[in-house]
C-alpha cells in the first residue's frame, strides 16, 4: 500500500487499531502493518456483541467517511445480508459541534464579507451537528427571512480524501489476500462511496438538488425549502428554515392527521421515483418535517438518485406486477433490469424462488402486504441468482423501502398497495401518449436516416477491401488458444524429455564400446553426453517447478 504521508501513516495506524479493538484481528494480520502486534494489545471489544454490531462500532469509530461508507453500502440489498443492512442502518452521525470561530471563518472566507453584514442575527449554538456539517439558525439582514445555514466542518475534504484513499487501499488489498470478498466488489463500492461523499459535501451541488426538487413538487403538496443561491457556496449552505416537527415524533394522540402525512409521504417518494427520475435517497424520518399546517417538508438533499425514463418505465411494469400478483410479467422485469453476471441464467428456477416469495403474499390481504419487505427479498434473490442491478435502480429500491417504513411509522394501518396501485397504473399509460410515442418514433426514423446516409459508403469500402483482398475474417477464441499453448508447451517438453533420454542412451552406448578418444579415463564422447543429458534434465525440472504446472 502506498502510504507516503506522514499523516496519512498515522491516520492508516489508529484504523488498524480501531480494527483490532473490535476484534477484527485477522483482517489486521493481513494486512502486515509493521508493529501490529503491538496494536494488537489494545483491549478487545466484548465478544458477546455480534459481528455486525462490531462492524457498525467499528464504523462509528472510524469517523465520517466510514459512517458515509456504510451508510452507502447499506443501499446495496443485492450485495450484503439482511442483518447486515439492519445493523448499518443504525450507524448514527452525531458529533460534538465545532467552535464559533470556526463557523465564522468558514462564513466570511466562502462569501467574502463579514458575517455581521450577511445575517442580522446569527445564533451562536447550532441546531445540529453532524461529521460534515452543521447547521445554525439565522436572519438574513437584507430579506429578513429565517434561514438555516448549513456550514462545512473545517478540514473535513482533505481527511475524507485521504481517508478514502487509505480505505481504497485496504478493500483491493483484501481483495487480493480473501478470495470470498471478490463477489462483492469493495473497491467498486469505495468509488461509489466518494462520489456520493464529495458530491454530498459540495453544497453547491445540494443547492441545485434543491432547486429540482422544488421544480418537480411545484404540482404537488409537498414542500421543499427555498435556497438563497446568493449566499451558497461549496462550504455554505442558506435555506429557508422550516419550522416544524419530525416525522418520527409524531404520535396517535397528536393534532396532525397521521393518515394523511403516511400518504402524502408515500406518494411523494412514488411520484420523485416512477414519474420524476429525481429522488431523495434517504427519505427517513429525519430528513422529514410537518410543518403547522399539515404539509409535509423533506430536507437534507445532498445524496439523490436518478432514473432514465425507460428504467422507470421498467420499475412501473416490475410494480404493477407485484401488486396484481403475476409472477411471470415479474420475472420479466426483473430479468429486463438486470445485467446478469454469470454466463447462464436459470429462468424458470429463478421463477420458482419468485413464486415462493409471492406465496407469502398471497396469503394475506392486499392491504398487509410489506411492499418493502418484498423488494428486499427479491434483491436478496437477485444476489443469490448473481444478477446486477444498477446502481441507482438499488438506491431507488433502499428510498422506496425507507419511505414505505416512514409512511407505517406514522400510520401503521396504512394499505400501502391500494394507494400505490392507482398511480402505478396511470404511470403505466403515459407511455402510450402521442408525444411519447412520437418521440421513440421519431429518433428510430432519425436513427434509420442516419444509417441509410452512412450505408453506401460503407458498401463502397467493403466492395474495395474485397477488390484489394484486404477483406478477411479474424477470429479470436481465447479458450482455443489456451489449449494451443497448452499442447504446444507441452510437445516442447515430451521433445526435450526424448532427446534427453536419446542422448543418455547413445552416451552409454560409447563408453561401453571404449571408443577414443577419451577423457578422464572415459570415451570423450560419451562424458559430454551425459553432461549435456544432464542439464537439459535439470532445464526440464527447474521450468516445470517454475510455471508450477506439475
Amino acid at each position: 500500500m502506498q502510504l507516503n504521508d506522514l499523516k496519512m501513516l498515522k491516520r492508516f495506524k489508529d484504523i488498524v487499531g480501531t480494527l483490532t479493538q473490535y476484534g477484527f484481528d485477522e483482517i489486521v494480520q493481513r494486512l502486515d502493518i509493521p508493529g501490529s502486534d503491538i496494536i494488537r494489545k489494545i483491549r478487545p471489544v466484548d465478544e458477546q456483541i455480534g459481528t455486525y454490531e462490531r462492524i457498525r462500532l467499528a464504523l462509528e469509530d472510524l469517523g465520517p467517511t466510514f459512517i458515509k461508507f456504510g451508510q452507502i453500502i447499506s443501499l446495496r440489498p443485492d450485495l450484503l445480508p439482511e442483518d447486515l443492512l439492519d445493523e448499518l442502518e443504525k450507524l448514527q452521525d452525531e458529533v460534538p459541534a465545532f467552535d464559533f470561530d470556526d463557523v465564522e471563518a468558514v462564513v466570511e472566507e466562502s462569501l467574502g464579507k463579514p458575517l455581521q453584514d450577511i445575517f442580522s442575527i446569527f445564533d451562536v449554538d447550532p441546531i445540529a451537528a453532524a461529521s460534515l456539517s452543521q447547521v445554525h439558525r439565522a436572519v438574513l439582514r437584507q430579506e429578513g427571512h429565517i434561514v438555516a445555514v448549513k456550514i462545512q466542518r473545517p478540514g473535513i475534504v482533505v481527511k475524507i480524501k485521504s481517508d478514502l484513499d487509505i480505505l481504497e487501499s485496504i478493500c483491493r488489498y483484501l481483495e487480493q489476500k480473501f478470495d470470498d470478498l471478490k463477489g462483492y466488489n469493495l473497491t467498486k463500492l469505495v468509488e461509489i462511496t466518494r462520489r456520493h461523499l464529495l458530491n454530498e459535501i459540495d453544497f453547491k451541488i445540494e443547492m441545485r438538488n434543491i432547486k429540482i426538487a422544488r421544480a418537480h413538487a411545484l404540482e404537488t403538496n409537498i414542500h421543499i425549502p427555498e435556497v438563497y443561491e446568493t449566499y451558497c457556496s461549496k462550504k455554505v449552505l442558506v435555506m429557508e428554515f422550516v419550522q416544524g416537527v419530525k416525522f418520527k415524533d409524531i404520535t396517535a394522540d397528536s393534532l396532525l392527521d397521521s393518515k394523511h402525512l403516511a400518504r402524502q409521504g408515500l406518494m411523494a417518494a412514488v411520484k420523485q421515483i416512477l414519474e420524476d427520475g429525481f429522488f431523495h435517497a434517504d427519505p427517513h424520518p429525519g430528513n422529514l418535517l410537518v410543518k403547522e399546517d399539515n404539509t409535509l417538508s423533506i430536507i437534507d438533499w445532498g445524496m439523490v438518485g436518478r432514473i432514465t425514463q425507460k428504467d422507470r418505465f421498467e420499475l412501473t411494469d416490475l410494480f404493477k406486477a407485484i401488486v396484481e400478483k403475476d409472477s411471470d410479467a415479474l420475472l420479466h422485469s426483473l430479468l429486463r433490469l438486470c445485467r446478469p453476471t454469470a454466463e447462464t441464467i436459470q429462468d424458470r428456477a429463478l421463477e420458482r424462488d419468485l413464486l415462493d416469495i409471492l406465496d407469502d403474499y398471497y396469503a394475506v390481504p392486499i392491504k398487509d402486504m410489506d411492499i418493502g419487505q418484498l423488494l428486499v427479498n427479491i434483491t436478496s434473490l437477485i444476489r443469490e441468482y448473481r444478477l446486477n442491478l444498477p446502481a441507482d435502480l438499488l438506491i431507488m429500491i433502499k428510498a422506496l423501502v425507507t419511505a414505505e417504513g416512514s409512511a407505517r411509522l406514522a400510520y401503521p394501518e396504512l394499505d400501502v398497495v391500494s394507494e400505490v396501485k392507482e398511480t402505478i397504473s396511470r404511470i403505466a399509460a403515459q407511455r402510450f401518449k402521442p408525444e411519447i410515442i412520437w418521440r421513440k418514433l421519431r429518433n428510430s426514423l432519425s436513427g434509420i436516416w442516419a444509417a441509410q446516409r452512412e450505408m453506401p459508403r460503407k458498401i463502397n469500402n467493403i466492395i474495395a477491401k474485397l477488390d484489394s483482398g484486404d477483406l478477411g475474417l479474424h477470429f479470436h477464441l481465447e479458450k482455443l488458444e489456451m489449449l494451443i499453448n497448452s499442447l504446444e508447451n507441452t510437445s516442447n517438453r515430451l521433445t526435450v524429455g526424448i532427446i534427453t533420454g536419446s542422448i543418455i542412451i547413445g552416451s552409454s552406448m560409447i563408453v561401453t564400446t571404449g571408443v577414443g578418444p577419451y577423457l578422464f579415463g572415459f570415451p570423450a564422447l560419451g562424458v559430454i553426453g551425459y553432461l549435456l543429458s544432464v542439464v537439459l534434465g535439470l532445464w526440464l525440472v527447474i521450468t516445470i517447478l517454475r510455471t508450477k504446472k506439475y
